[in-house]
């Protein structure tokens, strides 16, 4: 029995030790999990309150792109509580735009996690914040791996693009560039043109300003929109950096103005050689967006310190140098003159005296006839617009029309030829047609070809009466789809087109294919030089077998000599205009001249003068309106 008891209690001591142990193991690990939690709480804490600390904004998503986590600058900046967000999808928390398109920009988070690795937002994101109002931010998204190096999820670091360095940078960039072109605006330009004066001075050389107006960019602007002008700019941007140093500086003044500063030249030569270099450059075809454009420059130069010691000074006579090559037919550059203050002076008063001019009826027209060179008969005119100045008398046409196109005279011709015509035929005569030029500014116009229409109406004057002139120069420099269309709807309607001074310019058959054309007139320079020159009679010969070859009438101006007259009809010219054969008549004595009707006599070699002082009527025939 006590050897029973005795193992019994044996036994129960060694399963007390044991349970003991057992219990001891289990208090053990109970206080390591609650160790590691606490550990893994604090942990959690300080990663949260580390999170709360930073400047950036920061977003956590899990696999589908919904929210876990937001810290408070993230809930600042996206006006959204953490709490109030999790298990929503990003997009309804962090919404973003494209700044230039205004469209949804990518998911960042999305992106990072198909693509495994870190990658940065777009240029440009806006922030629909909660309440609607937007923030540029900037910064990058990553994908969260777990233990086992599976992705998790995402994170997006953020934070607000206008505190940043870099966008201060930007900002600064954009204070002092143009938006469009990248080029210097006119804040940086005038510290750049102070500094460049400065540097003059000290080190005794010049600095050139040229002043640059594009010719034909706003009917490209008008008729092709603002998307086609914009991409033109941004390439005259380009031509313009190519043909200047890196010292020197290309602002835009704004609209389709470009001032160029060569900060270091030796002379003013130096100046004039870069104006023919942008000059040629700019002239080439543009190809944009399928369009094929041609434009010219207009360029005023000035130098310091011959043209004025201070900024503003020598910025004001460039762009007075650049109105003088305006006038003086464009493409071309002017250098600055002391005189042509005065001569704007004097261009102004001309110019509002011709606003006068149209309300007083001292405008006037006179007409010059025009020879069929093959059978003498008179086949049409051109009309001339005359001013006599109530207190400078008869004015030269050189001493107003270089301002006219800046006053409504165009129209003023085109109704008064057309009412003229209609005198005559009420008078009994058999009328002929009459060319009337317009220049570039009219060209532009999209209503020309009803306001004529409306004049034809008025007057009662067939279409083909009238023939509307333009010279190569213009029709080249102005060469845009508005400009074809213009003149393709007046010749749908039955008027006649011209190129006026033909050879003078830059047209070849690509470009005149592009028109309506009927006839051309060969400049009266080419006419002038034409037996004295073998060079000028070989152009003349290609000018009249060019014609032939498009079928167009070829019109020779500005005859002067019987012998000018023998080598036309031997190269088998068409017409001739010119003081040989008649200069230009008042509408009586053009009237008179048309009642001659049709007398046997060919066209003879010379003038008939009539009494002293009176026209000079050729003996010719009337072709009339056949």
């Amino acid at each position: 029995m006590e050897l029973k008891s005795t193992m019994q209690g044996v036994e129960c001591q060694k399963s007390g030790v044991k349970t003991g142990d057992h219990l001891t193991e289990q208090v053990t690990a109970d206080t390591r999990l609650r160790e590691a939690e606490a550990a893994l709480q604090a942990t959690k804490e300080w990663a949260q309150v580390t999170l709360n600390s930073i400047g950036d904004a920061v977003v956590t998503t899990d696999l589908e792109c919904r929210v876990t986590y937001l810290n408070r600058v993230a809930e600042t900046l996206t006006g959204w509580l953490s709490s109030e967000v999790i298990g929503m999808p990003l997009m309804e928390v962090f919404s973003l735009i494209d700044v230039q398109t205004l469209k949804a920009a990518a998911n960042p988070a999305q992106r990072a996690m198909e693509e495994n690795r870190t990658v940065g937002l777009a240029m440009g994101c806006l922030l629909i914040r909660r309440d609607g109002s937007q923030l540029e931010i900037e910064d990058s998204a990553a994908p969260i791996h777990g233990h086992d190096g599976k992705t998790k999820g995402a994170v997006i670091v953020f934070h607000d693009a206008s505190q940043s360095p870099t966008q201060s940078t930007k900002l600064a960039y954009q204070a002092q560039h143009d938006a469009l072109t990248k080029l210097p605006n006119r804040v940086l330009f005038s510290e750049r043109l102070t500094r460049a004066i400065g540097l003059a001075k000290r080190h005794q050389h010049q600095v050139a300003l040229l002043y640059l107006d594009l010719d034909a960019f706003k009917s490209i602007n008008d008729s092709l929109g603002h998307g086609i002008g914009d991409l033109l700019l941004q390439s005259v941007a380009v031509r313009l950096s190519e043909c200047t140093r890196d010292t020197d500086t290309i602002c835009r003044q704004g609209g389709d103005e470009f001032v160029v500063l060569l900060s270091e030249i030796d002379k003013p030569e130096d100046a004039a050689r870069i104006a023919e270099k942008i000059l040629t450059a700019l002239s080439a075809p543009y190809r944009l967006s399928n369009h094929e454009l041609h434009i010219s420059a207009s360029i005023g130069v000035s130098v310091y310190p011959d043209h004025g010691s201070v900024d503003h000074t020598l910025l004001y006579n460039a762009d007075m140098a650049m109105y003088h090559a305006k006038k003086n037919g464009r493409n071309n550059y002017q250098l600055f003159r002391h005189d042509m203050n005065a001569l704007n002076v004097q261009a102004s008063h001309i110019e509002s005296q011709l606003q006068l001019a149209l309300k007083a009826e001292t405008l006037f027209l006179d007409f010059q006839p025009r020879i069929d060179i093959a059978t003498g008969n008179l086949v049409c005119a051109e009309a001339l617009v005359r001013w006599r100045n109530p207190t400078l008398g008869l004015m030269q046409p050189s001493a107003f029309l270089p301002v006219a196109e800046a006053v409504p005279i165009g129209h003023w011709v085109l109704l008064e030829t057309c009412r003229q015509l209609q005198a005559w035929r009420e008078e009994g005569v058999e009328i002929v047609p009459i060319a009337v030029n317009i220049s570039a500014i009219e060209l532009r116009d999209k209503t020309l070809p009803a306001r004529i229409s409306d004049i034809l109406a008025q007057t009662g004057i067939e279409a083909h009466f009238l023939e509307i002139e333009i010279t190569e120069n213009s029709l080249m420099h102005h060469h845009t789809e508005a400009s074809i269309s213009t003149l393709i709807e007046l010749g749908e309607r039955g008027i006649r087109i011209a190129i006026d001074d033909f050879g003078t310019g830059s047209a070849n058959l690509k470009h005149l294919k592009c028109f309506p054309i009927h006839t051309f007139n060969i400049a009266p320079c080419f006419v002038h030089d034409m037996l004295e020159s073998l060079e000028s009679a070989s152009f003349i010969k290609a000018l009249i077998n060019f014609g032939q070859n498009l079928a167009l009438r070829v019109i020779a101006k500005g005859v002067e000599t019987q012998a000018q007259l023998d080598f036309l009809k031997l190269q088998g010219c068409d017409v001739a205009q010119g003081f040989l054969l008649s200069k230009p008549l008042s509408a009586t004595g053009f009237c008179q001249l048309l009642r001659l009707g049709r007398p046997k006599r060919q066209l003879p070699k010379g003038v008939l003068r009539q009494a002293a002082g009176s026209p000079l009527i050729p003996r010719v025939k009337t072709l009339g309106s056949r």
